[in-house]
């Protein structure tokens, strides 16, 4: 592992003791590690959990924990014992970011809460990762992202679009989300805590954070009061809107702006699609009808190979890629 004082980057010289496990708190601290901060990780003396998720070449050592714990140096204790206590809050004592995905309570009662770390370092920033806000209904919760997807709306999202059963989208979207989101408040403290000298504590809830993901782009009418009309935003829940099949296979395109439609339907000439073309050629109207647009395009790509339609679709300035395989 590199010398934490020869690191670069923007965050080198700033030290974070992390005290978090799975996937949400160890992305939130591999960013820090990979802008340059000292990401000192530490876990139970059985490991993160995440060391035994397979596939791994050598014993306690997953890919997804790789992937998440990747630039950051690792040291076990048992934060149960005293001694575990005593040296956690050691590490502490010239750390700038103290930040952990255990629930408040159990922190309280293992005397690592916010005012026992502030005691030894008096202007950390101290960071909770959690499902739901301390002070909400839900505040007590556990929480994983299969449950955060779920409380969020985002499998029934799914089921609008595909008409079937709901489902969770095959990431560990939420963790991740929650993660970045959790980074970019720890470096708005950092910026405060250098401007004023008041270190802080953060909660960074789950539920909350993917709420306002899901409702960005969903809360729709109901977004003004009194409402203009149901939830949802139609062109992301068209169940047309897909990759393409093609002669040989799939590809994504986003036709959007009005310049690009009609560069698309000038380069692949006239056809029985020419009426509903030029009916579509405002971006108003396209966007009152999306289940009818992605139809239309949805009867086009068929037509051509995969690598005709790239050479077409390079050529007009249309955004496009190849759908490609995670077995590829």
């Amino acid at each position: 592992m590199t010398n934490p004082s020869n690191r670069a980057g923007p965050l080198a010289g700033m030290k974070v003791v992390d005290l978090t496990s799975v996937v949400m708190g160890p992305v939130t601290t591999k960013i820090l590690a990979d802008y340059g901060a000292d990401v000192v990780k530490v876990e139970p003396l059985e490991g993160d959990v995440m060391r035994l998720a397979a596939p791994m070449r050598s014993p306690a050592m997953g890919a997804m924990f790789l992937h998440a714990n990747r630039n950051k140096r690792s040291l076990a204790l048992d934060v149960k014992k005293p001694k575990g206590r005593q040296a956690l809050l050691k590490l502490c004592a010239d750390a700038d970011v103290f930040i952990s995905n255990i629930r408040g309570a159990a922190m309280q009662r293992l005397g690592i809460g916010f005012d026992d770390i502030r005691a030894v370092k008096q202007d950390i920033v101290y960071v909770s990762l959690i499902g739901y806000a301390e002070s909400g209904p839900y505040g007590s919760r556990p929480a994983y992202d299969d449950i955060i997807q779920g409380a969020a709306a985002i499998p029934s999202v799914c089921a609008t679009v595909t008409g079937s059963e709901p489902s969770y989208v095959p990431l560990t979207m939420v963790d991740r989300i929650c993660g970045i989101s959790a980074a970019h408040a720890v470096l708005a403290a950092i910026i405060h805590r250098d401007r004023t000298g008041e270190g802080q504590s953060i909660e960074v809830p789950m539920f909350e954070t993917m709420a306002d993901f899901v409702l960005g782009d969903h809360m729709g009418g109901r977004t003004f009061e009194p409402p203009l009309g149901p939830t949802g935003y139609s062109r992301l829940l068209a169940r047309d809107r897909r990759p393409y099949l093609t002669k040989d296979g799939y590809i994504c395109v986003m036709i959007y702006s009005d310049k690009q439609w009609k560069s698309f339907f000038s380069s692949i000439g006239n056809g029985p699609w020419q009426e509903r073309a030029d009916r579509f050629s405002a971006h108003a109207v396209r966007a009152k009808n999306y289940e009818e647009v992605y139809q239309l395009f949805g009867e086009i790509f068929p037509l051509r190979t995969t690598a005709e339609w790239m050479k077409v679709l390079a050529t007009s300035d249309i955004p496009h890629a190849r759908c490609t395989a995670l077995t590829a």
